[in-house]
């Protein structure tokens, strides 16, 4: 039938078969306009599946699935000017299956009865058709009580004029309705009910109302009281409250009279209601009827909605009708456009995109602007109408929206562009049938009836069944009586888009078929199609047509394909690649290519494709059925043949007997003599055999024997002499390479010293020298005082080493004692010599025996071989200690280097705690100081009563303003202090710890080196040598310095000189002590040297007596390496001996190389002074006390300099009092020298002046920066606050990234603080700097929670930090500048305190930023990475008796992995945009992966539904997404994917084999990361999803405790997500020039000058 043309018959088989094939619930969407035939063709579907699918329990399922269609036509469809049939509401019929594929039961849900129709209907249309159903029936008896009559007396029956249908007998379809309430259980007694019902409606609108008041109806009017009989209720109750409504109030409740009008539309509404509840009655009792006790395995849906309408009045039926028709054609282009050509894109298949109409954004208008916004918002409005919501509509979206228009004769209407026509909408009652309300008192009189069944339909109306509820089903939901108003706030058209949002999920929840229902005209004649081209282009046929020639309807993935087709292939066919398996069986199987696609996970077969590979699949089963058949009818007929056959064969036996008895003895009697004859001739031939082969075999083995010991004599021979070549060429190769390198060496010496020589006379360098001296004297009294610290701590260390070298020599002299025994046990051992060498006389003369008998030649070789594996037992026993002795060093040198870093960052953790709470501490004290003056304020400040105290007075003292900033910097500057002082502190601590780091780093070095020197030997004649030579050199520089050269060269710093002379001195005398102690060493070597040739020549006895005695135990001779830990404790002790001389050796030439640079730069200075005197006395009288000052103030401060370098620290504090006060006297004499000056004849001396200044100032070069005002900005006292408040308080991050440059604000406050420094004002200073770290404090405390502020501040403050760095004038931090930064370095003052507490403020942003991230990251991992599901492979597959456990988190079901990339890639694109150094977007990186992997796995471990194979590959899977963000980032090195790997590890157990020991030794592998305690939580969390996979054995479980139980490491089972890493940012020096930088005017800080 799937052959057939397009036929209800061949889709219904379609979705029927891929039911049973794909096991996947199926839906089939019958669509189409009004009056094409959607009913008919659901019919014919339903029709379809009752034939072909038997009912497996009850006979009648099928029919009484069939028996709905005519009830619910008959109370559901009605006659229209379209169609005589129309389906006046929407429903969907859930067919249900057992696992046979048979039926076993049906639900139906239905959607938006068309109520209005009840009371209203349009020319040429009718009411429903059981009104008129029952009005032809009325000559029936049961029947009469009803007092019915024609159609024509009724007013809810004769409105529409056309009561009658063409071909229709209402009559004979009155029987058929009844007949099928009997077949669906619906009893005789509860039809009449219902009819009753019915009838009562159609009387109820003949009721009339006139006037006003009480009097409108009276008990007379027969109609109504023939609905208070069948009713069974009051008719005066009734007369008063069709006619009143009660209006309650705070003290009374009032009843008012009803207008004419209100009082109908209340008539109408009851009505209405009444037939809506009896409409759900009959839809519930249905679902009854269909209802199964069986499990349902699989359904198939049918939809049959009302199709896209369009009359001449339109109303609000009709806007729902049009809006649930566009969301069906948008769920039809999701799946047949863009889900199918996505899918081509995704699996990356050759397809040409193919154009059509998308209906979202006619979706949008209609459902986020009208249903659910603006009909919502003014039905509850006090004096909402129809006429304010249209304007309204205007207001909103006329032009804006090309979906929406307005008729241009009318104010009232509005016209929506559907994808099938334009339609215009008349507001009139728009908001009436939205509300859709009935008076409440009308349902107390219902309720008071005494009718049982009227009781029933209006009992718990508020918990109505759920399939034909009007929540499920989108119709109206009449209140209960005393039900409050907010239980009818839920419009109509709100109910209505729930209701069909709840279809569109299950319709995408299954596989879709499509039945699109053209119809040919509007006039409702044969063979007219005026409109079919028209419907298909709306409907999208033309473009499924397309699609369906050039697509691929069928695909399989690579898995699924394989396990299908399995039997096509041959064992050689198969591959560990599944993919490349299904390749190369595809391309033998269909030859076409163009046939079939191979995408990156699935393969696409064309139409019919997939219908061959069956064929040829069928063909395999039946012929290996054949096979099958062929083998086992074989097998029987063969049994039954070998059965005959052995009765066959016991008959012949017992024939012939006594024949073959005599024959076998007679063959017994041959066999025996025969064999005698044999026996002996083979006896005499072996014993000749056997004594060729002795003696030829004895003759083989003599001549091997002889040839071997030639051989062997040879070898040793050829050792001998090629050992002794090897040394005599590894002899001369060494000394040609000490000797090369000597010269090598000596070279580079020679051009390194005159390269410092050349560099020394230079008076640049000089210069350079002597920068910034005058304001380094603090720097250097520093460094001296850490330097005396050091040196104290040295000298302590030096003590310690003392007494653990004392501690080693004793124990080794303990183990020489220990050697000594031992000596004396092997001599008592070589008395055993002796017995052995008896022993061993005796084994020769056995083996001389068993030559004899000729096995003496192997007995030789085993003993040959014996002695050589006892001699290379005894050769390379030490090698292999030394190379365990040297592992064994390398090992603890590396946990060693572990220690200390792990040491350092837990040092680092307790630092920035440590700060963490001091900053806390200080928050607290900030409030307490704000409370303290609030409450010491006069008078009473009044607040707010819904606010508390406490949280006023807090936002009263933390936003502070630029103004109160101002006001209270005194406050602030105290404060500061405060912070800077323990901050002080802290960073000191910190330097102790790093200093410390660096001396055990150093010296573990040393002994790493001293290892590796093992043979070295100190050149102690080339020392003693050295000493001579510098002892020379001394006596020369003492002499020279004393006596000059030249007398006319005197040298203006002769204290200097002194001091020089001093210190050489005493360096005189330390040499003196070292060669003493150089000699102290030698005879130390000495010794040493005879001890160690002595425990040499004791091992090589110990060996020689171990050779000689094979049988000797090593153990008992050397237990534990005793002999060789001493030799090799002796050697450390001589390597670190030599390591201390050569040390010495280089402090020495090092010292003595500096005393000559500082004496060559003395010269100089001596002769640039006698230049400088030569150059002023050439000067005229008034010029040269002017340049004399200027000489002397130059030659002040570099003697200033000189003797900073080389006095104590007390000392240098004096001499630097005495040098200012001579400066400043100096200072003062030179302004009264120039006031004498310009007081003289300034016309006549001016120019002389003026040109004598140039040239004095040309030929002196006075030591003193050059003004270089570039690069700073001035800000006055008073413009600091406006400065704050412009650059930090009151600046948005977001405007700052994208429109300047990164780092501006830490810039501008530099540019300032440079200008304070050049001024030399320190108050300025530290105002700037403790108020800006204030104000970020406050900025921070404020916003956060904003990641943006967070980011932005950090990479400020790192920058502000960088260039104090950059700009301080440290070699370290200025070798990267350029010349012109280098000239911009602060000259005045040293910030490097300021520097650790902007570093302690960059720690606190840091960690704000981290819990920022953090609480923005948590409600996204769990349901990203657990939750959701991305693979399409492992869809469904769940755990089985395990409930969905809900969120804690309102939004967390929505988020997906994508939201966490996302998330992820606007962190580091907000990092990057605000300027933050690369290392440190690496460790906020390795942050966000440890705190994503920390949740991950903590949540994995406390679920068990995520615990299954298929889960571990999903988690994997979105790991992997994660790599490969880090992977397009660049940034997955430096520890940050390492953060991953427990999560990847716990994925890869969740996924591995858990049953044998060897699979719990590859677990215990593998899962380094994971604990012992959540390794076996895992496992015993772990639950299989489907019949392949099997539970943990209990065996294995066991063996993995096992293996684990060893592990040294924490119990704890979850992992603390609240780890905080130690931040470290390293020095990252810009490239951005001061003077080049451009303020924005938008900062609004003209008020800086630029310098």
């Amino acid at each position: 039938m799937g052959d057939m043309d397009p036929h209800i018959f061949a889709v219904a088989e379609e979705a029927y078969k891929q039911m049973a094939r794909d096991e996947r619930n199926q839906s089939i969407i019958v669509s189409g306009e009004s009056g094409a035939g959607k009913t008919v063709s659901a019919k014919y579907a339903m029709r379809y599946f009752a034939t072909v699918s038997g009912s497996s329990t009850e006979a009648s399922v099928e029919e009484r699935i069939l028996a709905s269609s005519p009830i619910m036509e008959a109370i559901g469809n009605a006659k229209t000017t379209r169609n005589d049939n129309s389906s006046r509401f929407g429903k969907y019929i859930e067919i249900g299956f057992d696992r046979k594929y048979h039926i076993i039961g049906a639900n139906m849900r239905t959607y938006l009865l068309e109520k209005s129709r009840v009371v209203f209907q349009a020319s040429e249309e009718r009411n429903y058709h059981i009104f008129y159903q029952l009005c032809a029936s009325t000559h029936l008896p049961e029947f009469k009580a009803l007092q019915l009559g024609s159609t024509d007396e009724f007013h809810y029956t004769n409105q529409g004029t056309s009561p009658i249908i063409d071909e229709v007998d209402d009559a004979q379809e009155m029987q058929t309705t009844r007949r099928a309430f009997s077949l669906l259980g619906i009893h005789e007694i509860q039809q009449l009910d219902l009819f009753r019902i019915l009838a009562a409606i159609l009387h109820l609108g003949n009721v009339e109302v006139t006037g006003r008041g009480s009097g409108n109806c009276s008990t007379e009017n027969c109609h109504l009281t023939v609905f208070c009989e069948l009713m069974m209720v009051s008719c005066e109750s009734m007369a008063h409250w069709l006619c009143h409504k009660k209006l309650k109030t705070a003290t009374e409740t009032l009843n008012k009279p009803l207008a004419k009008t209100e009082a109908v539309d209340g008539r109408d509404a009851l009505a209405k209601h009444i037939y809506a509840r009896l409409f759900n009655w009959i839809v519930s009792q249905i679902n009854k009827a269909l209802r199964s006790s069986s499990v349902q395995h699989s359904f198939i849906g049918v939809l049959d909605i009302y199709g896209f309408e369009t009359f001449e009045i339109n109303s609000f039926e009709q806007f729902c009708i049009n809006y649930a028709n566009e969301k069906l054609q948008q769920q039809f282009n999701l799946h047949v456009f863009k889900l199918e050509q996505e899918e081509y894109m995704k699996e990356q298949i050759p397809w040409t995109l193919i154009d059509f109409y998308d209906n979202q954004p006619c979706i949008n208008l209609i459902e986020e602007c009208m249903v659910s916004t603006l009909i919502h918002a003014l039905i509850h409005m006090p004096k909402g109408s129809d006429g304010s919501w249209a304007q309204k509509l205007y207001n909103t979206h006329l032009k804006k929206s090309a979906h929406f228009d307005k008729p241009r004769m009318s104010n009232k209407a509005f016209i929506i562009h559907h994808f099938a026509d334009r339609v215009e909408y008349q507001c009139e009652g728009f908001l009436e049938k939205n509300k859709d309300t009935v008076n409440e008192e009308q349902i107390n009189v219902l309720k008071s009836s005494k009718f049982a069944f009227l009781l029933e339909l209006f009992q718990d109306e508020e918990n109505a069944p759920g399939p034909t509820g009007t929540v499920a089903s989108g119709r109206t939901k009449m209140p209960r009586v005393g039900q409050s108003l907010r239980d009818h706030k839920k419009s109509v058209g709100l109910q209505f888009r729930n209701s069909l949002n709840l279809l569109m999920d299950t319709l995408n929840a299954t596989t879709p078929h499509y039945v699109r229902c053209i119809k040919p005209n509007d006039h409702k004649s044969p063979l007219m199609l005026d409109r079919a081209a028209q419907q298909l282009r709306a409907c999208g046929v033309l473009e499924t047509v397309r699609i369906s020639a050039a697509g691929f309807p069928s695909r399989w993935t690579y898995q699924e394909f394989f396990i299908r087709y399995r039997v096509l292939m041959k064992q050689k066919d198969v591959l560990s690649d599944k993919k490349l398996t299904c390749q190369n069986v595809l391309e033998q199987l269909i030859q076409d290519s163009d046939k079939y696609k191979f995408g990156k996970t699935k393969i696409f077969f064309r139409a019919g494709q997939v219908a061959y590979l069956e064929k040829l699949r069928a063909d395999k089963l039946r012929a290996a059925c054949v096979q099958i058949q062929k083998t086992i009818r074989c097998w029987l007929s063969r049994k039954k043949y070998l059965r005959l056959r052995r009765a066959t064969i016991t008959i012949q036996r017992y024939g012939n007997c006594f024949s073959l008895r005599r024959t076998k003895a007679a063959v017994v009697i041959q066999k025996y003599q025969r064999m005698c004859a044999a026996r002996r001739l083979y006896q005499r031939k072996r014993a000749a055999t056997v004594l060729l082969q002795r003696l030829l075999r004895g003759h083989t083995a003599r001549l091997r024997y002889r040839q071997l010991r030639y051989e062997q004599k040879v070898v040793v021979v050829q050792r001998w002499v090629r050992s002794w070549l090897a040394r005599l060429r590894y002899r001369r190769t060494l000394q040609a390479l000490v000797y090369l390198q000597c010269c090598a060496r000596r070279m580079l010496a020679r051009r390194e010293l005159k390269k410092l020589k050349i560099e020394a006379r230079s008076v640049e360098h000089y210069k350079k020298l002597n920068v910034g001296m005058e304001n380094k004297i603090m720097q250097l009294q520093r460094k001296v005082d850490d330097q005396h610290k050091e040196n104290r701590e040295l000298l302590e260390r030096l003590i310690v080493v003392e007494s653990s070298s004392v501690s080693e020599l004793e124990k080794l002299h303990s183990q020489l004692e220990a050697l000594q025994g031992v000596e004396e046990d092997a001599r008592h051992l070589g008395d055993q010599v002796s017995t052995l060498e008896e022993e061993l006389g005796l084994t020769r003369e056995e083996l001389e025996r068993n030559r004899k008998v000729g096995c003496s030649s192997k007995n030789g070789s085993l003993f040959w071989h014996y002695s050589i594996v006892v001699t290379l037992k005894v050769s390379f026993f030490p090698l292999l200690n030394i190379h365990l002795f040297t592992d064994k060093l390398q090992k603890a040198h590396q946990e060693l280097i572990e220690h200390l870093q792990t040491d350092l960052n837990e040092e680092r953790t307790r630092y920035q705690k440590l700060l963490t709470e001091h900053l806390k501490l200080e928050e607290l004290h900030a409030d307490l100081i704000s409370e303290r003056e609030h409450m010491s304020k006069p008078g009473h400040v009044r607040t707010d009563s819904a606010y508390s105290s406490n949280e006023s007075q807090y936002t009263h003292c933390s936003e502070f303003t630029g103004s109160e900033v101002s006001l209270q910097g005194q406050e602030e500057e105290l404060q500061g202090a405060v912070d800077v002082g323990l901050l002080l502190k802290l960073q000191r601590r910190v330097a102790e710890l790093e200093q410390e780091k660096l001396n055990l780093q150093s010296e573990w070095d040393s002994r790493e080196e001293q290892l590796q020197q093992d043979h070295a030997k100190v050149p102690r004649q080339e020392l003693e040598s050295d000493n001579k030579r510098l002892k020379k050199d001394l006596n020369d520089l003492r002499v020279s310095l004393s006596l000059g050269k030249g007398s006319g060269r005197a040298s203006p710093g002769a204290p200097a000189y002194n001091v020089l002379l001093e210190q050489l001195s005493s360096i005189t005398e330390e040499l003196e002590v070292r060669k003493e102690e150089v000699l102290l060493l030698r005879t130390q070597l000495v010794n040493l040297e005879a001890f160690k040739y002595k425990v040499k020549t004791n091992i090589d006895r110990l060996a020689l007596t171990i050779y000689i005695s094979p049988t000797l135990d090593l153990h008992e001779l050397n237990e534990d390496g005793e002999l060789y830990m001493v030799y090799e404790g002796l050697k450390e002790t001589n390597r670190l001996l030599e390591s201390q001389l050569q040390t010495e050796r280089q402090d020495h030439a090092e010292e003595l190389q500096a005393l000559r640079a500082q004496l060559q730069a003395l010269r100089e200075e001596r002769d640039q002074q006698q230049e400088l005197l030569t150059n002023t006395l050439k000067l005229p009288q008034d010029g040269r006390v002017h340049t004399a000052l200027q000489h002397e103030i130059s030659r002040l401060t570099r003697h200033n300099v000189v003797r900073a370098e080389f006095l104590t620290a007390l000392d240098l504090m004096e001499q630097m009092d005495k040098q200012d006060k001579t400066i400043r006297k100096l200072k003062k004499q030179l302004k009264m020298y120039m006031k004498k000056v310009e007081e003289s004849d300034r016309e006549f001396f001016s120019p002389i002046l003026d040109n004598k200044a140039s040239e004095a100032l040309s030929s002196v070069s006075i030591i003193r920066k050059e003004r270089h005002c570039q690069g700073m900005l001035e800000c006055r006292k008073e413009d600091e606050s406006k400065l704050l408040r412009a650059l930090i308080t009151d600046l948005k991050p977001r405007g700052v990234a994208v429109s300047l440059i990164p780092g501006l604000p830490a810039y501008i406050l530099f540019m300032c603080l440079r200008h304070a420094d050049y001024t030399n004002n320190d108050q300025q200073v530290c105002t700037l700097l403790n108020s800006s770290i204030n104000s970020i404090k406050n900025v921070l405390k404020k916003k956060g929670d904003d990641f943006e502020t967070a980011s932005f501040w950090l990479a400020n403050t790192c920058r502000l930090l960088h260039c104090l760095k950059q700009y301080s004038g440290e070699e370290a931090f200025t070798k990267h500048n350029t010349p012109q930064q280098n000239e911009q370095c602060l000259l005045n003052f040293d910030l490097a305190e300021y520097r650790q507490v902007l570093s302690d403020l960059i720690i606190q942003i840091y960690q704000q930023l981290i819990k920022c991230m953090e609480s923005i990251l948590q409600p996204m991992i769990v349901a990203g990475m657990l939750e959701q599901e991305t693979i399409p492979v492992v869809l469904g597959l769940k755990p089985t008796g395990l409930r969905k456990r809900t969120s804690s988190f309102p939004e967390e079901s929505s988020y997906t992995l994508d939201s966490i990339l996302k998330q992820l890639e606007s962190f580091h694109s907000t990092l990057l945009q605000h300027g933050n150094d690369t290392d440190l977007v690496k460790q906020v990186v390795k942050q966000q992966f440890y705190f994503i992997c920390a949740v991950t796995l903590n949540s994995l471990l406390l679920r068990k539904d995520m615990c299954s194979w298929s889960k571990g590959l999903q988690i994997r899977y979105n790991v992997s997404q994660l790599e490969e963000w880090l992977m397009d980032k660049g940034i997955q090195v430096g520890g940050v994917r390492e953060m991953l790997e427990p999560l990847i590890q716990a994925t890869k157990l969740l996924q591995v084999n858990k049953k044998t020991e060897e699979d719990a030794k590859a677990i215990a592998t593998m899962c380094t990361a994971l604990t012992a305690t959540q390794i076996v939580k895992i496992l015993n969390l772990y639950t299989p999803v489907n019949e392949f996979e099997e539970r943990v054995s209990v065996s294995c479980m066991k063996s993995v405790q096992a293996l684990l139980k060893d592990r040294q490491e924490s119990p704890q089972l979850l992992m603390d997500s609240k780890t905080v890493f130690p931040i470290t940012f390293p020095f990252n020096p810009s490239h951005v020039a001061l003077e080049n930088i451009q303020i924005p005017a938008s900062l609004n800080i003209n008020f800086l000058t630029r310098l």
